[in-house]
């Protein structure tokens, strides 16, 4: 949420990056909700005031991207989650989100690692990943429960820092 130790404003070439704000919380949560969102997204998915950022595109709510880290020394790292508008899919703009908050991760935070976790079937979801750099690391077997009720394998996926695009 936006205060005195908000991340920054991030700006892409198509996406802008804004410090999740409480009013942006119901329009979110109305994406989420989205059948094509949800079934990736656990037994009751919400966005609340954790760290993240709402991706704007054309001055529109067109999804979010939650990061965060770990702090301690021996494990640091940096993580990120990302959901799009159906509306937004298949233009490049997750991926174009993720690159930038990867970047201010590595760049701005001091980041060498990041990991995502998308759900082992999210095949869309891992070319994307696949395509910024993260490689598979292993299964995370019956990871997450999933708006069926039924347990659900994870792919758990890292990126060094060194393995980042620079541009």
């Amino acid at each position: 949420m936006t205060g005195p130790d908000s991340p920054p404003t991030l700006v892409g070439e198509r996406v802008t990056l804004c410090p999740l704000r409480v009013a942006d919380i119901a329009p979110l949560n109305a994406i989420i909700a989205q059948p094509d969102v949800r079934q990736w997204w656990g037994t009751d998915p919400t966005v609340d005031d954790q760290d993240a950022f709402t991706i704007v595109v054309d001055g529109e709510i067109a999804g979010w991207v939650g990061w965060y880290e770990e702090t301690d020394p021996d494990y640091r790292h940096g993580g990120m989650d990302i959901f799009l508008s159906p509306a937004f899919h298949g233009r490049g703009l997750g991926r174009e989100a993720l690159l930038v908050v990867a970047r201010w991760l590595v760049g701005e935070r001091g980041h060498h690692r990041l990991i995502i976790d998308p759900a082992a079937a999210n095949t869309r979801a891992i070319r994307t990943y696949t395509s910024l750099g993260f490689k598979p690391v292993g299964v995370m077997r019956r990871y997450e429960q999933g708006p069926d009720g039924t347990w659900h394998d994870g792919l758990l996926m890292d990126l060094l820092a060194d393995e980042l695009s620079p541009s």
